[in-house]
Parts: structure tokens; sequence; C-alpha cells
């Protein structure tokens, strides 16, 4: 019998469109299933940056992270993430200090270092030419802006100043593990994409970590996908939905969320169906059951703090479902600490 240390669960949200839906009904379900996290107790609902991939609506990324905060009432809500080359760091001290006075307590800042688009896009995004290299500079930035107002600064961000918005560092590399440990900072690996260094990410920031005035000791995050459903068929009937996404991804496609199929059978290639379950290599799949039991082994090779899982269902009732399978896991801690 596996020991099990429950843990906090967390969601990240990408606001995917379902092929034929508006983004406005998206965003309407994309609320709605925040408001049943909060009500089964998770701890965080994060939004990723993602521009020009149709099929993906969350690009104003602190927009909707406003939207989702002021229609729950306790959950955490954040980016996960907003990515950093794209953006002045004033610019997002400002916004998320003013996200931090509306609800006070409740907002975080993940960053990454990637552009979340394609080389052209992410020019037209940030003109002046500066990218992943002046990541750590603009981190530090970032610290100063959302610390205590320094009135001998020329520049402050206002308002922002003051707030000590927490800050993540997120990433699928052991350079962001590492950067994450130097600075004292929490740390988030993208395991739901980028599996293959998780367990060397996450040991390299526990042993190099420096503690922070933010942290006094590391604090690391794994995010997994999953597709919990009431029976294994089920839930690999379900996982179609997501294998076409991903697949439509490595093609250049678009990203529209597709209804499940019964085969995948002639929509892919031996090789791409080697490379899209690579990509979920950390997939938790099946009945509450099955999924407690791949998650117990998945805690026993890694120590994390808590556990972000990306929900990828067509159907918006199926998803809502599948957090009551994920709320009833034994490793499920609830938000407060309660289980």
């Amino acid at each position: 019998m596996l020991l099990i240390n429950p843990v906090p669960f967390s969601l990240l949200e990408l606001a995917s469109v379902r092929e034929g839906d508006s983004v406005g009904q998206t965003l309407a379900n994309s609320v709605t299933y925040a408001r049943h996290a909060e009500s089964l107790g998770f701890q965080r609902f994060w939004l990723a940056e993602h521009h020009n991939m149709q099929g993906i609506s969350s690009a104003a990324t602190s927009v909707l992270i406003g939207h989702i905060a002021g229609n729950t009432q306790t959950l955490r809500v954040g980016s996960g993430g907003v990515m950093l080359p794209n953006h002045p760091p004033l610019v997002i001290a400002e916004q998320f200090g003013t996200l931090e006075h509306l609800y006070p307590g409740r907002i975080d800042l993940g960053l990454g270092r990637a552009p979340g688009t394609d080389p052209m896009t992410g020019r037209a995004l940030r003109r002046e030419g500066l990218g992943a290299e002046q990541f750590p500079q603009d981190v530090a930035e970032l610290q100063r802006l959302l610390g205590p107002l320094d009135p001998s600064h020329p520049v402050n961000a206002i308002p922002g100043a003051g707030t000590q918005v927490p800050i993540w560092l997120l990433g699928s590399s052991l350079y962001s593990a590492q950067l994450a440990a130097q600075r004292g900072l929490p740390y988030a690996f993208a395991g739901h994409f980028a599996p293959r260094l998780y367990r060397e990410a996450l040991r390299i920031y526990r042993d190099q970590f420096q503690p922070s005035e933010q942290l006094d000791e590391p604090h690391a995050m794994l995010a997994v996908p999953a597709v919990p459903a009431d029976t294994v068929e089920e839930a690999r009937y379900l996982s179609t939905t997501s294998y076409q996404r991903i697949l439509a991804l490595f093609r250049g496609q678009p990203l529209w969320m597709r209804p499940p199929v019964n085969s995948m059978a002639g929509l892919w290639s031996p090789q791409e169906e080697a490379g899209v379950k690579g990509f979920l290599g950390l997939q938790l799949l099946g009945d509450g059951a099955a999924i407690e039991e791949q998650l117990a082994q998945l805690l026993e090779t890694v120590e994390v703090d808590e556990l972000m899982v990306t929900v990828d269902l067509y159907d918006p009732a199926k998803r809502r479902h599948a957090l009551d399978i994920l709320a009833s896991l034994p490793q499920f801690q609830g938000a407060g600490g309660s289980e």
C-alpha cells in the first residue's frame, strides 16, 4: 500500500473554444467551471497566455483573471502564465497590482519566458526586440515594482507598488528551475505538455533553493493533464478530444476543441500517435480508482507541494463532473486544508 499525502489541487485553463462555439459562450463556460472548482475546494485557477491561435481565447490574460475573480469568492486566480517577453514589466505590475487591489489576497502572477506564440506574432506584441534573454532582469524589475514604493526611483507601478503579488516562475526546462531556486520563488513545472524533465527540474529546484523575502522554503507545483470519467472506457473515449487537439497543434492547424471519436485509427500516423502520447506522458486517465493509483505512483517518484490539472473535455458538464471525481480522490486536499 502506497502512502498517501494529500496535496492542494489547482486548475489550468486555456479557455478552449469548442468547434462551432463563440468566444462569449466559451468564457461563460469557464466561469461556470471555475465556480464549480471553487465549490469543491480547488486551490487556484490559472489562465494561460497564448496569441494568434484559433481555438484558444485566453490571449488577454489579465482581463480574464479579473473576470473569473469577479465571479468567484475565495478561489485564487492567476496567470499560468504571463509570457513576460511579450510585455514591459511596468505594464504587468500595473495590471496585477490593480487586480490585487480589486481582489485582495487572491491573485497570483505566474511568469514564463516563452513567447506563447510564433516569432512573427511575438514581434507584433513587443516590437523593441527584447526576448527571453531579458527574462531574469524583467523578473527582478517586476519584483521591485510590486515591492514597497521607492520614492527615489523615477518609475514606479501606480497602482502595484506595495501589493507584493506572489510571483511564480513557470517552465518546462532546467533553466527555469534554477532561476526560481536562485530567486527564492515558487516554481511550477509544465508537465502537462513537456513531461520529459519533470523529475530533474523539481530536484534541481529543491536542491538549489535559496530563501527569499517571499518564500522561506521551496514550493513546487507540477502540472499534469487528466481525463477523469465514471469508467475507464469512457475516459479513453473522452481523451480523443485532447488527442485531436494536440495532433492539430503538431500539424500547425487551428486548435478548436473537437468532439470525441470512437477511434483515432486513420486520424494519425504511428509517428504522430507516439508524439501525441509522449506530449501527454503524465496524463492521468480513467475512473476514480484508476486515477488514484496513477497519482499515488506519480507522487511516489517526485516531491511536490501542489498539483495543477488540465482537463480538456469537450462536454462542459462532463468537464465539471471530472472535477467531482478529482475532488473525491484521497490525494485531494481542499482549499484551507480540508479533505
